[in-house]
């Protein structure tokens, strides 16, 4: 079911003028991002969350410290290969709500923890 999110959620950020970077970006130092993507001149390091109608958990919910420590070492991965920290950036969750026969409900959470600080030092 999440590689099946992670589709729709690409196709959403693609219908709404975002290009898409990379999908399932890992870092050398095991950090990981389900999707990066920019969207005009900001770079989106995003969390995929998909859940079915029924569900009791939003898919945000699932984004806890541990996750949020994963997607931030991913990103400071992306930032250290691309050479520059003087490009605007957030981390965004996209939540799939997926149920049988019907077409996926899409949410976008933006800035879902703004306040991480990258590291000084590559």
């Amino acid at each position: 079911m999440g590689d099946y999110g992670e589709k729709v959620a690409v196709d959403w950020l693609r219908a709404n003028n975002c290009k898409v970077l990379a999908r399932n970006f890992k870092g050398r130092k095991g950090g990981e991002v389900d999707v990066v993507a920019r969207d005009k001149d900001r770079i989106l390091f995003t969390e995929v969350k998909t859940r079915r109608k029924d569900s009791v958990m939003r898919g945000l919910a699932a984004v806890n410290r541990k996750k949020q420590a994963l997607i931030q070492r991913g990103a400071n991965e992306w930032l250290r290969r691309l050479g520059t920290r003087e490009v605007p950036w957030r981390f965004d969750v996209i939540e799939v709500e997926v149920s049988e026969g019907k077409i996926p409900k899409v949410c976008r959470i933006e800035n879902v923890f703004g306040n991480f600080k990258p590291r000084r030092k590559w």
